[in-house]
């Protein structure tokens, strides 16, 4: 066992992108579970864009992280040493363990992976949170049907990248906005979209969407905001649906963009928009892994991870990922299994 504990603490609130003056990694002692406590030793560190937002003073849908407090990530852990009925030592778990190599639970909010059923590390992604809020976002909030058009922004990220496979298992026409050349082919020749475009190497992006989606666009799945959302409202059809999984366009501006006032395609089309959390569907948490995990075991969910080593990589992980370094899931591995 390690003679210390690293965390990765939050040390100043960002002004504009982060940067590693924000961060400060500690060591603390290796913490002794108590009665009806476990320890776990973290082994993947997922780091996403909320993450970005919880490093503000301003309360969102959740608490920031405190000037000091060890940075929020969800991770894929062992459990060492338990006190707690129902997980054994050795078991192998997920939750909301943050940026160290260690802590402790009381086993609320912890659930028990199977390492038969995929590698552990999908617990953070395709069998996870992003897994869960591709699929709800685009079935329920979206309301997908057979023989629509889905139109992806972020399209080669963790959750991106899903929304477009479920879109077309369940027989809709798949287009993404991605950024490079790299990203738009992995887009449609490994994921099977039906079309997408470089977003960097496009002025236009009005009529890009246009040569893609010439019949309009049914659902719009916004993970980025900002010039590329704008552009999506003036191509929806009539009745579409825009769930907001994201904006990831915003979260480091300085001041706020000023932008078209588009709320009066809502009219015209007579459409919706609708933001979401995956936390509202987590209830029916059950029904979203059974199905993912099903096309996942038939081959027809593909998904790719971009992986930074060590705990002291964290941060760097973090902000590639915000500057859209990854393609599919960020993950940092912290130890071996």
């Amino acid at each position: 066992m390690a003679a210390v504990n690293r965390q990765w603490l939050l040390a100043s609130r960002p002004v504009g992108f982060p940067k590693m003056s924000d961060f400060r990694l500690a060591e603390t002692p290796v913490p002794a579970p108590g009665p009806g406590q476990m320890r776990v030793r973290n082994l993947w560190l997922s780091v996403d864009p909320y993450m970005r937002g919880r490093m503000n003073e301003a309360r969102s849908y959740a608490r920031p992280v405190p000037i000091g407090g060890v940075m929020e990530g969800g991770t894929v852990a062992r459990v060492e040493v338990s006190n707690v009925k129902g997980f054994a030592p050795g078991a192998i778990v997920e939750s909301r363990f943050g940026w160290q190599d260690y802590a402790l639970s009381d086993g609320r909010g912890v659930r028990i992976v199977d390492p038969q059923l995929a590698p552990i590390q999908t617990a953070l992604y395709v069998l996870g949170m992003p897994g869960m809020t591709a699929y709800f976002g685009l079935l329920d909030i979206g309301g997908a049907k057979s023989g629509e058009t889905v139109l992806v922004s972020g399209a080669a990220g963790a959750v991106g990248a899903l929304v477009g496979q479920i879109a077309k298992i369940i027989g809709c026409r798949a287009v993404g906005i991605a950024g490079g050349a790299a990203k738009v082919r992995h887009v449609v020749e490994d994921l099977g979209f039906d079309g997408a475009f470089d977003y960097k190497a496009s002025s236009d992006y009005g009529a890009e969407i246009a040569r893609l989606c010439p019949q309009g666009v049914d659902v719009y799945f916004d993970n980025v905001g900002g010039a590329i959302t704008d552009a999506a409202f003036a191509h929806l059809n009539v009745r579409a649906r825009v769930a907001v999984c994201g904006q990831i366009s915003q979260y480091n501006v300085e001041a706020p963009e000023r932008g078209p006032r588009l709320l009066g395609q809502l009219v015209v089309k007579q459409a919706r928009v609708e933001g979401f959390l995956v936390f509202q569907f987590q209830e029916r948490y059950a029904e979203g892994m059974a199905r993912m995990a099903g096309w996942l075991k038939a081959g027809r969910l593909k998904y790719r991870e971009t992986v930074t080593e060590g705990l002291e990589n964290a941060p760097q992980a973090f902000m590639g990922m915000l500057k859209g370094l990854n393609t599919g899931k960020q993950l940092v591995k912290i130890a071996d299994a």
